[in-house]
């Protein structure tokens, strides 16, 4: 009487905008107070940013000089998050 119909074929899954990270790699050119950081990126422009949470709860330090992994939001293109230090 009644057919059963897979409901998950039908939802789209759709990434919300919040989610929607762009990552970038720069060089730390200036240590802040309270674990930020002004970062010098590829393209030569310059973001202000902080580290990530799991940085900071793992104790890895960021020097001046250090190549780093930044996350930014597309609504705010001068701030960030450093989610990697590369070696």
């Amino acid at each position: 009487m009644f057919e059963r119909v897979d409901r998950s074929l039908q939802i789209s899954k759709r990434v919300p905008e919040k989610d929607k990270v762009i990552k970038k790699n720069g060089q730390v050119i200036e240590a802040l107070p309270s674990a930020t950081f002004r970062v010098k990126m590829e393209d030569e422009s310059e973001v202000l940013a902080h580290l990530s949470g799991r940085m900071r709860m793992n104790h890895i330090r960021v020097l001046v000089g250090d190549r780093v992994v930044l996350e930014m939001t597309p609504y705010d293109e001068r701030r960030g998050r450093i989610v990697l230090r590369e070696r």
